[in-house]
Formats: structure tokens, sequence, C-alpha cells
């Protein structure tokens, strides 16, 4: 599936949430579902802002490899099932005041971006690298992929969080 089908399925996934629900925070130290939007939209910006540099880089990152966990996580197409803690210092909790119809814009926006970056990604020289902490050196199209691999990983979040709205 792509990036951008899975984004609109997100999307419908947003109509079925009230305020109360979206911001719901189940536990300590466990996002809303509110966060986790806001944390899939920032990264996927970040990750596309990488694609963006790829295309700028002057010259070529032969040398530039993933990391062990970055090749694992391209052979096989995405995250494990497992959950990833992120160090402290990267673990600001994600933004819980934003309404529905601002989540919605700002989806649109990302797709309408990911749209653009789409059609100049394949012309970046692969061998032009951008570095990302904990994977290594990824190209254009890695970084574009990684969009969607980090959608999909969310989705068992997702579907964690609902079952905590439900009880």
């Amino acid at each position: 599936m792509s990036v951008l089908k899975l984004i609109e399925i997100y999307k419908g996934f947003l109509e079925e949430y009230s305020l109360e629900q979206l911001r719901h925070i189940p536990d300590q130290g466990v996002w809303s579902i509110s966060q986790m939007y806001d944390h899939l939209i920032i990264v996927a910006h970040e990750y596309l802002d990488s694609v963006e540099a790829c295309a700028t880089i002057a010259g070529e990152q032969n040398n530039g490899k993933k990391t062990e966990f970055g090749e694992y996580l391209f052979n096989i197409g995405g995250f494990p099932p497992i959950k990833i803690k992120l160090p402290d210092e990267l673990d600001t909790p994600p933004d819980n005041t934003k309404i529905k119809e601002d989540i919605l814009l700002e989806l649109d926006l990302l797709m309408k971006r990911m749209k653009e970056l789409k059609l100049k990604v394949n012309d970046i020289n692969p061998n032009y690298k951008d570095e990302h902490g904990g994977f290594g050196w990824l190209n254009a199209q890695e970084w574009f992929d990684l969009v969607g691999m980090h959608f999909r990983h969310h989705l068992r979040q997702k579907y964690e969080l609902d079952q905590k709205l439900w009880v």
C-alpha cells in the first residue's frame, strides 16, 4: 500500500474520534491519539527535509553506510513489531492541543509535499545521502520510504490506544 493511501486511511480514522477521545492520555508516559498524529506529521516532515537535503548535497557519500539496524529495517521493509524508546533528549511529548480539523489540514499539507517530492526523488543521485542518527546514511528514496514505514509502524500504537478508549 502506498504511503499516500495509508495517510488517507489515517485521515479516515481521525474522523471517528471525539475531541475528548483524541486528547485522552490513557496512562502516564503514554501518548494520546492526537500526540501520535502530531509525532507522525513532524517526523514525516523531518524525513522529507532529508530527501531535499540529499538533492542538494555536493558529492557522493560512497562510504556512508547504514547501521546494522538500518540494514535490517530496509531488508524487512519496515520497523519490527517492537516499541522503540527514544533517548530522553529526543523524547519530548508531542502536542496534545490540536483540534481534528488542524490535524487533517496538516495531513493534507504533508500529502501535498509528498506528491511533489515523489516526482523528484527518482532523479536524485542514490549516492547522495543524509545521515539518520539510528539508521545510518540514507539516500533520498530511502528517506522517502521511511515515511511510509513510520506510518505503518504506528498503526500498532493506534490500535493499542483505541483499545484503551473503549474500556
